[in-house]
C-alpha cells in the first residue's frame, strides 16, 4: 500500500495541489481534567486501595487486571464472534479498496478492443453517386490516455480517500474497545445481581426466622398482632424484589450473548462470580495532551477533519481547466488475413484542454459547501476531544465517589457485624430476645447488599476510565504494523 502511494506520487509530481494543506489540530493547552483539586492519587476503599499512575501504560488486554478467567474467555468469545466487529473489519476493507482504486488515477488508462462487422456501404450517403457494396470489416485496436493532474485535483481526491480509510481504522478499533468494554460492564452487572440475589435470599431467610418468632409471641400476648401483619408486609416487599434482581440477571445474560454473536438460547458462556473479581490496583492516568493522541474516536474524528480539507482542494481544482493526452493505435480490413498489413493500420495522438467557462455559480459555492464542511468537521472535532476530557473527569471522580462510598458501606456493615455478635452474646446470657438477634442479622444483610452494589459500581467504573483513556491499543505488539501508532 506505501509503496503504491509513493508511486502515484511520484507520476503526478508535476504541478502543484491547490487547497490547504491539512494540519494536525495541536492539543488543547490544558495540563488536568478536573477543576480545583486534583484526583486523589490513592484511593482506598474497604481493604483495597487503587493508585493513579501518570507514568504507567495502558495494556491493551486491560480486562486481565481483573483477574478472572472468566472474563478473559468471555472477552476473547466476544472480539472472535461479534457481528458489530465484523460489521466494521468489512467496512474498512471496502474504505481501503476503494483507496486502492483511487490510485488507478495516477496511471495511464489503456483501453482496447476487437471487433467484425458486415457492412453495406451507399456512396449516395455522402453525396457521391456510384453503386453500393457489402463487405466484412474486422478491427483491432488499443488507446492509451493520461490526464495531467496539473492542479492537484486527483491528488485531494486520493488523499481524501486515505483520511476516510483512516477514520474506518479508528473507528474499528473504537468498536472493540468498546465491545470489550460493554463485556466487561455486563460481567460484572451479571456477578453484582446474583451476588445481591444471594444475599436477599438470605434476608429473606432471617425475616421468616423473624416472623416465626413474632407469631409465637403474638399467640402468647407478648406482642400485638398487628407486629405479625408488619413482618409479613416486609416478606412480601422482600420477595418482590426477587423477581426484579432474577430479571436483571437474565438480561445481563442476554447482553452477553448477543455481545458475544450468540441468540440469547445459544449462550453457552460463563459469567464470572464477583468475589474472582480483583480490583486493579495501579492505575494510568495520560495527560490531555497525550489523550487527544491516544483515543479512537478523537483520531477518527481528526481524519474526518482531515478529508474535509482535502475536499476543499477536490472542489478548487474542479475550477481550473483540466488537462488530457490521449492516443490510440489500430488496424483494420475486410480479411483477417490482411488485417495486419502495413495497410491496415490507423492511430492518432492529441491533448485535450477542459474548463468550466460557465455554470451559473455551481463550482463556486460547491467549493464554498466544502468550506463549511471542513468548519463542521471542525467543529466536530473539538466536540470529541471535549466530550473525551469529561469522560475522564467523570470516570476520576466517579472511583473516588465510590471509594468514600464504599469506605463508608463498610463501616456500616462492620458496625452492622459488631451489633450482631453483641445481641448474640446478649441472647446467649439472656439479656436480648431472639427478635432482636434476628433484627440485627436483617439490618447486616442489607448492610451487605448495599456493599455489594457499591463493590460492582466501582468495577464498573474502573472499566469506564480504561475505555475513557483510550483502551491502550497502541500498546499492542502488532499495533505499529497493523494500526499504526499513535502520531
Amino acid at each position: 500500500m506505501r509503496r503504491e502511494y509513493l508511486l502515484a506520487v511520484a507520476l503526478s509530481a508535476a504541478g502543484c495541489a491547490v487547497g490547504p494543506d491539512f494540519q494536525r489540530p495541536d492539543p488543547p493547552p490544558i495540563d488536568k481534567y478536573l477543576a480545583g483539586a486534583p484526583p486523589a492519587q490513592t484511593v482506598e476503599a474497604g481493604g483495597t486501595s487503587q493508585v493513579f499512575d501518570a507514568q504507567r501504560a495502558l495494556q491493551p488486554d486491560w480486562w486481565r487486571l481483573f483477574g478472572s478467567d472468566s472474563l478473559d474467555a468471555l472477552i476473547a468469545r466476544g472480539l472472535e464472534q461479534s457481528p458489530s466487529l465484523e460489521a466494521a473489519e468489512a467496512t474498512l476493507r471496502a474504505s481501503e479498496y476503494e483507496l486502492r482504486a483511487g490510485y488507478g488515477i495516477f496511471f495511464p488508462q489503456v483501453s482496447g478492443g476487437v471487433s467484425a462487422d458486415r457492412e453495406q456501404y451507399n456512396p449516395l450517403r455522402v453525396g457521391v453517386a456510384g453503386p453500393s457494396s457489402t463487405f466484412n470489416l474486422f478491427t483491432v485496436s488499443a488507446s492509451v490516455s493520461y490526464a495531467l493532474d496539473i492542479y492537484g485535483g486527483q491528488r485531494r481526491a486520493v488523499e481524501k480517500l486515505g483520511a476516510e480509510t483512516e477514520a474506518q481504522r479508528y473507528a474499528l478499533i473504537g468498536a472493540r474497545i468498546m465491545l470489550a468494554s460493554n463485556l466487561a460492564n455486563g460481567a460484572i452487572a451479571a456477578a453484582g445481581y446474583r451476588a445481591q440475589l444471594a444475599a436477599t435470599e438470605e434476608l429473606l431467610a432471617s425475616e421468616n426466622e423473624q416472623l416465626k418468632v413474632t407469631q409465637v409471641q403474638a399467640q402468647s400476648g407478648t406482642q400485638p398482632y398487628a407486629n405479625v401483619l408488619s413482618m409479613q408486609s416486609l416478606i412480601a416487599s422482600t420477595e418482590a424484589s426477587l423477581p426484579a434482581l432474577q430479571q436483571k440477571i437474565d438480561q445481563s445474560t442476554h447482553l452477553l450473548a448477543t455481545l458475544s454473536g450468540q441468540a440469547p438460547s445459544q449462550w453457552t458462556g460463563t459469567a464470572p462470580r464477583l468475589e474472582e473479581l480483583v480490583l486493579p490496583h495501579d492505575l494510568p492516568l495520560s495527560v490531555p495532551s497525550e489523550l487527544v493522541r491516544q483515543r479512537p474516536d478523537i483520531l477518527s474524528a481528526e481524519a474526518a477533519l482531515h478529508a474535509s480539507s482535502a475536499n476543499i482542494g477536490v472542489a478548487t481544482a474542479a475550477m481550473f481547466p483540466s488537462l488530457t493526452l490521449n492516443a490510440g493505435y489500430g488496424v483494420n480490413n475486410t480479411a483477417l488475413g490482411t488485417l495486419f498489413s502495413g495497410q491496415s493500420a490507423f492511430w492518432s495522438l492529441g491533448a485535450g484542454l477542459a474548463g468550466p467557462l460557465f455554470d451559473g455559480g455551481t463550482l463556486w459555492f460547491q467549493r464554498k459547501a466544502a468550506i463549511e464542511s471542513y468548519r463542521q468537521s471542525a467543529a466536530n472535532y473539538r466536540e470529541t476531544v471535549l466530550s473525551a476530557f469529561e469522560q475522564v473527569a467523570d470516570d476520576l471522580r466517579a472511583l473516588e465517589h465510590d471509594a468514600q462510598g464504599l469506605e463508608a458501606q463498610t463501616r456500616a456493615v462492620s458496625a452492622a457485624e459488631e451489633a450482631l455478635r453483641l445481641v448474640q452474646v446478649g441472647y446467649q446470657s439472656g439479656i436480648s430476645t431472639y427478635l432482636q438477634v434476628l433484627t440485627a442479622d436483617e439490618q447486616l444483610q442489607q448492610a451487605r447488599i448495599a456493599a455489594i452494589q457499591l463493590q460492582a459500581q466501582r468495577l464498573q467504573d474502573t472499566v469506564a476510565l480504561y475505555a475513557a483513556l483510550g483502551g491502550g491499543w497502541w500498546n499492542a505488539p502488532a499495533a505499529s504494523a497493523a494500526q499504526g501508532k499513535p502520531r
